[in-house]
């Protein structure tokens, strides 16, 4: 946890994302208590709602507030002809106990809550806390999750009036490189930009509100970046693309770290134990594209291998640890071996790693401290 000065005059306490999650999961999954999750755009609070919802195995239902009118929530009155009384239609986004009763959880989630009108804040009043409007009564297994920017990132906002914000426990998340790292990695971000912000961390989010430069570095825009990488593309669409998601002095420093992880091995070849030569580009970054490769290399050959093979598999992990203790510097071996097992979760049984000993003799007492 952390705190920060707003506008100097209140501390306004801080988490990362994966200390959201947990949080999460405690009150709005847990106990049912609405949750609202600050944050600037583009840090990942919607992506945290839609992992803690993998998760659970459970659907979400996405309700951009800023795009309804208070009816869709409310319903529309009509007259009952048998009753010969208002009735209302209940709105078709909202969950129904039938749909409900099929998942153990449901998610509900307000996004953009605080760029909708002030009408459709106030309709969200009765839902919010009681769960329930007009006659409509959320279904017990759905939790409330919503989301907004904060008024000082210039963003559509509208003040949060206090009887709604009062509805709500309030989660205020910040950019964390560590806790971004985790979730690139377990999500196929592109190793040239794990690599690169993993050594210009400062670079993961750039954005400031007094700025008129409309292309940023958010954890968004680096998610943009690492899709368009994959795509055949000259060196000036690529140089086009970097500058219109992240901005025009990141993309440069970016595209020359590219220029030197080219030069790198490839990760099968060291897998596999054919590449044996001194490992020749020292460009720090670059070493970390390399890391995050052969992390990416050995959990595919984990996933494609299975337990039939698992000989083989170990005599990759063996290769890929010899190669790291000759070329690589204490900081990238033990970001190498706390992806592999902490990350991806590889169950690598040590007695069958030659290079164990000497990987434990050097580096154990780094790995003890990391995870404290």
């Amino acid at each position: 946890m952390a705190t920060k000065k707003d506008s100097g005059l209140t501390d306004v306490r801080t988490i990362t994302s994966e200390e959201a999650r947990d949080l999460l999961m405690l009150t709005a999954v847990k106990r049912k208590r609405p949750v609202f999750l600050w944050g600037p755009m583009g840090i990942g609070k919607s992506e945290l709602v839609a992992d803690i919802a993998a998760s659970l195995e459970a659907p979400v239902i996405d309700m951009r507030m800023a795009l309804l009118d208070p009816t869709d929530l409310r319903g529309i009155g009509f007259y009952n002809p048998d009753t010969k009384t208002m009735d209302w239609a209940s709105p078709v986004d909202l969950p129904t106990q039938e749909y409900a009763a099929q998942y153990k959880h449901v998610v509900l989630f307000l996004d953009e809550m605080n760029s909708a009108p002030p009408a459709v804040q106030a309709a969200a009043y009765q839902l919010i806390l009681n769960r329930r409007i007009g006659q409509y009564t959320l279904p017990d297994n759905v939790a409330i999750i919503a989301a907004g920017n904060r008024e000082t990132d210039k963003g559509v906002t509208y003040r949060m009036p206090a009887p709604l914000a009062n509805r709500f426990i309030h989660f205020e998340m910040r950019v964390d490189f560590d806790s971004w790292l985790n979730w690139a990695v377990t999500h196929n971000i592109h190793s040239d930009v794990v690599g690169y912000l993993a050594d210009h961390k400062v670079d993961l989010f750039d954005f400031t509100p007094t700025s008129s430069s409309r292309s940023f570095a958010t954890p968004r825009s680096w998610t943009f970046v690492s899709e368009v990488l994959a795509e055949p593309m000259s060196e000036k669409q690529v140089m086009d693309v970097l500058s219109g998601a992240v901005g025009e002095g990141i993309a440069a420093k970016f595209n020359g770290h590219r220029k030197w992880s080219g030069q790198l091995p490839k990760a099968s070849d060291i897998l596999d134990g054919k590449e044996k030569d001194k490992l020749k580009v020292q460009e720090i970054s670059a070493q970390y594209s390399l890391i995050i490769n052969l992390c990416y290399e050995l959990k595919e050959r984990f996933d494609s291998f299975g337990k039939t093979q698992n000989k083989k598999w170990h005599d990759n992990a063996d290769n890929m640890f010899r190669y790291i203790m000759d070329n690589l510097g204490t900081e990238l071996i033990i970001m190498g071996a706390r992806t592999a097992v902490l990350t991806y979760r590889l169950p690598l049984v040590y007695k069958d790693l030659a290079t164990w000993p000497e990987f434990h003799k050097r580096f154990g007492k780094y790995i003890t401290a990391a995870a404290e």
